[in-house]
């Protein structure tokens, strides 16, 4: 079934939607928690919340890509969970990717407005769209799936050492391409 499809399942507030869209994203889903939270029971738990928040979001939300929607509810679910759970621990896996992304995005009030949000996530995607390929690849697995350096650097055939090098030097040019579009960081 064509996301557009499910989306009309949601509006018409018909319950196969929630069935559709775990047929379609479960999968997804479960590997995005399962990455961030690194533990079935809590992974499993997040997807089915994934699905109650979607169900209360559409409407009035419709959004253009269902895919993009689900992944992102798991994602800022999944580390919702996880702050909670280490609060006081910082030697989290998935806690360092964010950690990582700090020094280049912070959350200051010049990035808090929803337009400049749409604009930091536009030029976010024009930087990665001039990367090549592989190095796109691998900085989204790290910073949007929060795959490990191990499981990253297994994906690629590349060490582990050059998978650190491959990231540190592409959040360094990610921080020199904000700073000169104008973003404090």
């Amino acid at each position: 079934m064509e996301d557009k499809e499910i989306i009309s399942l949601y509006f018409a507030r018909d319950e196969k939607a929630i069935g559709k869209t775990a047929e379609k994203y479960s999968a997804l889903c479960r590997t995005l928690c399962l990455n961030i939270l690194g533990n079935d029971g809590d992974a499993d738990e997040c997807v089915n919340d994934t699905y109650v928040k979607v169900w209360n979001s559409i409407p009035p939300e419709n959004p253009r890509s269902l895919k993009a929607y689900v992944a992102k509810i798991s994602r800022n679910l999944a580390f919702d969970i996880l702050r909670k759970r280490n609060a006081k621990k910082r030697d989290c896996e998935a806690l360092l990717v964010l950690d990582e992304l700090a020094e280049c995005v912070s959350g200051a009030d010049c990035v808090e407005s929803e337009f400049a949000k749409k604009s930091l996530t536009d030029d976010i995607n024009a930087f990665l769209h001039d990367l090549k390929k592989d190095f796109c690849d691998i900085f989204v697995l790290r910073y949007w799936y929060a795959y490990s350096v191990k499981d990253i650097a297994q994906k690629f055939g590349k060490s582990e050492t050059n998978v650190s090098v491959i990231l540190s030097r592409t959040r360094e040019k990610l921080k020199k391409y904000l700073t000169e579009k104008g973003y404090e960081l």
